[in-house]
């Protein structure tokens, strides 16, 4: 493995997602980060986030939304995002072998990873309506 290169910039960031149990977008770790004192440019968060991406620090979960949200949490898990409200929480539960050999089976795909997103909507939207 590569050693990790974590300018202040990077370091920072990654302590802001570390730090959230929210999933942040890009334009919240931004506003995570101005209210820490920090003012980074808007390209140096997205060129940051692609780097803790790539490097495997933090995970970009693209999930139906059109923009990436960011996760500190990169050991295996799924998670249930509310379809009103956009909330997001980690299920960590893995996904059964079987399920996924049967994928592959049927799909003709060799499979390296899985993450299952499951949509409802949370106790708190539920009790709104």
């Amino acid at each position: 493995m590569a050693k990790l290169n974590l300018t202040v910039q990077r370091k920072a960031i990654l302590d802001v997602i570390q730090q959230s149990h929210d999933h942040p977008a890009a334009a919240d770790i931004i506003e995570r980060l101005r209210n820490k004192g920090f003012n980074f440019a808007y390209g140096t968060v997205y060129n940051s986030l692609r780097y803790l991406t790539d490097a495997g620090v933090i995970r970009e979960l693209k999930l139906g939304e059109a923009v990436s949200r960011y996760d500190g949490r990169t050991e295996e898990h799924q998670h249930v995002m509310c379809s009103k409200c956009g909330r997001i929480e980690e299920v960590m539960i893995e996904v059964p072998q079987e399920w996924t050999r049967r994928v592959a089976e049927e799909t003709r795909f060799i499979i390296h990873h899985s993450h299952i997103v499951l949509e409802g909507v949370c106790e708190s939207c539920a009790s709104q309506s």
